[in-house]
């Protein structure tokens, strides 16, 4: 049995370390009797003085501790000590959730312990780290190695199955069956051909003004997808990352960008009527500017979740590439639809100006009483152009609007000038016709000077189709403008153009 006082204890362990250095050096022929028994007696006293220092940490007695490290110090079994004692502190340790805020706890109370018992507290806070590494970290791992290996599918299934509940809510909250797209079905030829084409193919699908668009679900999709890199950049192995989440990338690209972005423009598109629809509900603009508020969202989930994942590695170009060939096929579809749409507004314009333009506008039948500043088409016409120009101006952004406005001034351009010249004009009429040219199109210098040849006097015809305006201008087309002159015959003006 150990003695219970420090310098019992002390004086016994130095006899018996002594007797046994002794033994080391004597002859084992003649002496092996004595040195087993004194190496029993060594091994009977280091083991007691273990089992004193086990049970003395389990009640918790730091000074008793104290007092048998300091003799075991000088015995091979000091080390054993210092396992027993780290596997014993560790006992009823962990029992959060969170194995880590548990080893935090831990090493904090035994570094305050450790000072007060060991010698070299350093050395044995340097072994519990190692045994908490070896012994409880490398267990997780090894439990969770083989979910981990499994990680990315479980990761696309997961994110599959919560996207497409997105979706799902969102058009059954529509009360909305989604349509096949792709299907090579006898209705997707007839909307390619009219796409392509503009012909009448049967009536376009009223949407109701539905864009089908939410960004409420386009930032759910996104807020899932972003959740996703975050477990991908944590459970990943690192050389399986950028791989991975490119897979979570084509998954975003899957749901967000085809499922929902481009399924909305298939039905936009397949809902603009025909250019000769009448009262038409040109809602495709807002498609348009749901879009592009979508298209800004995605760009920005890419470069602060995507790029640093991949941004070092070969999986780059091919994310670049990826985001590159998908918002070019999107822009394909909006470049159409806006196409399609200006061929209605043109449309609409067309049948604003058959309706309202009547032939007396421009030949008065009492040439000193025209009482009007402009005609009615003109008023009515510019009313729905610039309606529709504003609606442009809240639908795109930059370049864009230009872009399109443009095209839209230079068929606007068109149409009144095709429609001017199925009137005969009397003097006082090709006034009226100069007076409505700038407030329909005042930007349009070249139509009004067409419109001047209406009026001018015929000795001055000449002359003006010399002007800065016209001088460029084919001279058919300015002699098809003079041709519709009610004194075109009287006055001879053919002379000028022969």
């Amino acid at each position: 049995m150990v003695c219970s006082h420090p310098k019992q204890i002390k004086e016994a362990a130095d006899i018996i370390q002594k007797l046994h250095l002794i033994a080391q050096e004597l002859p084992f022929d003649r002496f092996s009797d004595v040195k087993a028994k004194i190496a029993s007696k060594y091994h009977d006293l280091e083991r007691q003085l273990i089992q004193e220092f086990t049970a003395a940490q389990r009640r918790g007695e730091i000074g008793r501790m104290r007092e048998v490290a300091a003799v075991l110090l000088h015995f091979k079994g000091y080390a054993h000590c210092v396992d027993v004692y780290i596997k014993q502190c560790q006992e009823g340790a962990y029992v959060r959730k969170d194995v880590f805020e548990d080893i935090a706890i831990l090493c904090q109370r035994v570094n305050k312990q450790v000072g007060e018992v060991f010698c070299s507290p350093e050395t044995v806070m340097a072994k519990l780290i190692q045994s908490i590494f070896e012994n409880k970290i490398q267990l997780i791992k090894n439990i969770f190695s083989c979910y981990l290996e499994s990680y990315i599918d479980m990761e696309r299934q997961y994110l599959q199955n919560r996207s497409g509940m997105i979706l799902q809510r969102y058009y059954d909250s529509k009360n909305h069956q989604k349509r096949p797209v792709g299907t090579g079905s006898i209705q997707e030829l007839k909307e390619r051909i009219r796409q392509r084409t503009n012909l009448p193919l049967g009536h376009s699908i009223d949407t109701h003004g539905e864009t089908f668009l939410s960004q409420e679900v386009v930032v759910n999709l996104l807020q899932e997808t972003r959740h996703a890199f975050e477990r991908c950049n944590k459970l990943s192995d690192p050389a399986d990352l950028p791989k991975n989440a490119f897979s979570i990338f084509l998954l975003l690209v899957e749901y967000l960008c085809v499922d929902h972005i481009d399924y909305a423009l298939e039905i936009g598109l397949s809902a603009i009527p025909s250019a000769d629809a009448k009262n038409a509900n040109l809602y495709f603009l807002d498609v348009v500017q749901q879009a592009n508020t979508i298209f800004h969202l995605f760009d920005k989930q890419f470069n602060d979740h995507l790029m640093p994942l991949i941004s070092s590695s070969p999986k780059l170009t091919e994310c670049l590439h990826k985001k590159k060939e998908v918002i070019e096929q999107m822009e394909v579809k909006l470049d159409t639809g806006i196409d399609r749409t200006l061929n209605c507004m043109i449309g609409q314009m067309k049948h604003i100006l058959a309706t309202e333009q009547k032939k007396t506008d421009f030949k008065p039948e009492d040439e000193n009483n025209v009482m009007i500043q402009y005609t009615t088409a003109c008023s009515k016409v510019c009313a729905y152009v610039s309606k529709q120009v504003e609606r442009v101006r809240r639908s795109m952004d930059g370049k864009n609007v230009d872009t399109v406005l443009t095209e839209l001034g230079v068929r606007f351009h068109r149409l009144i000038h095709e429609h001017l010249q199925q009137f005969s004009y009397s003097s006082m009429g090709g006034m009226l016709a100069i007076c409505d040219v700038p407030l329909v199109l005042q930007l349009f210098d070249t139509l009004h000077a067409l419109c001047n040849l209406l009026v001018v006097a015929p000795d001055n015809l000449k002359q003006v189709c010399s002007g800065e305006q016209l001088t460029n201008l084919d001279r058919n087309l300015l002699h098809a403008f003079v041709q519709l002159r009610v004194d075109y015959r009287s006055a001879r003006l053919g002379r000028h153009f022969s």
